[in-house]
């Protein structure tokens, strides 16, 4: 049922994570050479690589599944996307819950913690159009619209085969899901992705969830034959980074440039010994979920406890927090959200399948 991992893309997403780490404190860091704020001020296009990357592995993994065991499978993928999910949300949000008391009880009330909100993000529904703001853990605004994709994957696995499509045809799809995206933007009055997450990070997760599916189709029809649809791919990626560089809208060049340089990614991993399959980086990767959903509550609780002026912060304590979310990662990774996982996937919530849904499909 696992399909096969590719490492370097587990550790460019271990990356993407410490840039949306970094892009919430760069403010604090004073005196940061060029080109370090710029690129730091653009962390947050981090979570458009994250979407795409999630319908990329979701598509490798479930599609077959999905279109061999129609509805019938879709109870068991949803089970396990949640085991994934989750778990580790929830007990972040316990943690934002002991801060917002804490704070509560010593005089010092947060417009972070809305109490009448705290339910939607439980049920993580907090970016479903019913709140017009960020609150509680920040980042799980991604988690919510990702929520949204995994329950729309087994209607698009179902209605599109992206096999049966021409290679021209499914990279004309990411083509016109990335126009819309951008089009949605620009009528909305959004310049950068970052902008009106509230209202228009959802069809941001969706569009760009789907152009990862696409992706991964290209992907593997192209995997046995590498080198030059890699080549292409790499060289599509840098001329979308450069026309963006020269002003054109981030709004299609950032997804374009992500979506090409994750097909040129997975066509080169596990080949010419790439550097992104070290072991620690890797392992950066393993971890990266954890990384993402804690450094924002952290960051919040750190700078309570140990930060005068958050817009200086002395450089031991910059290097003292980067630590603590390391180290909170590894801990968070293996003592709550794979035991959590685990637990969660061996539940029994369904009734017994008919014989005729007992034989195998991988």
């Amino acid at each position: 049922m696992k399909g096969p991992e590719l490492k370097a893309l587990t550790s460019i997403r271990g990356i993407a994570a410490w840039m949306v780490v970094l892009f919430h404190i760069r403010t604090a860091m004073a005196d940061l050479p060029y080109p370090f704020p710029p690129l730091l001020g653009r962390g947050y296009l981090a979570v458009d690589f994250f979407f795409l990357l999630s319908g990329f592995v979701i598509w490798m993994t479930w599609n077959e599944r999905v279109r061999s065991g129609g509805l019938a499978s879709v109870p068991d993928f949803l089970q396990r996307r949640v085991a994934r999910v989750w778990p580790l949300h929830l007990f972040m949000l316990g943690f934002a819950v002991a801060v917002a008391l804490a704070l509560q009880l010593t005089g010092r009330g947060s417009d972070q913690f809305p109490w009448h909100e705290l339910p939607l993000h439980v049920l993580l529904l907090q970016n479903w159009g019913f709140t017009d703001h960020l609150t509680w853990n920040d980042p799980a605004w991604s988690i919510s619209c990702e929520l949204a994709a995994y329950l729309l994957f087994p209607f698009l696995a179902l209605a599109v085969d992206w096999r049966r499509v021409p290679s021209w045809g499914v990279i004309a799809a990411v083509a016109v899901l990335l126009a819309l995206l951008h089009l949605l933007f620009a009528g909305s009055g959004a310049v950068a992705l970052g902008q009106k997450i509230p209202s228009l990070g959802m069809i941001r997760c969706v569009l760009e969830f789907a152009c990862g599916t696409a992706v991964a189709a290209l992907w593997l029809r192209w995997r046995a034959q590498w080198r030059l649809p890699a080549l292409g791919s790499f060289a599509l990626a840098f001329a979308f980074a450069g026309g963006w560089a020269l002003g054109l809208p981030e709004t299609f060049m950032a997804p374009a440039t992500f979506a090409a340089l994750l097909l040129a990614l997975a066509l080169t991993a596990a080949k010419l010994g790439n550097p992104l399959e070290i072991a620690p980086l890797h392992y950066l990767g393993e971890i990266s979920y954890a990384t993402y959903l804690s450094h924002y509550l952290l960051w919040f609780a750190f700078k309570l406890a140990f930060v005068q002026d958050e817009h200086a912060v002395p450089w031991p304590l910059v290097g003292g927090f980067l630590l603590l979310v390391l180290l909170a990662s590894i801990a968070l990774y293996h003592l709550v959200e794979r035991p959590a996982q685990r637990w969660v996937n061996g539940l029994r919530l369904r009734t017994a399948p008919s014989p005729a849904q007992q034989s195998p499909r991988g």
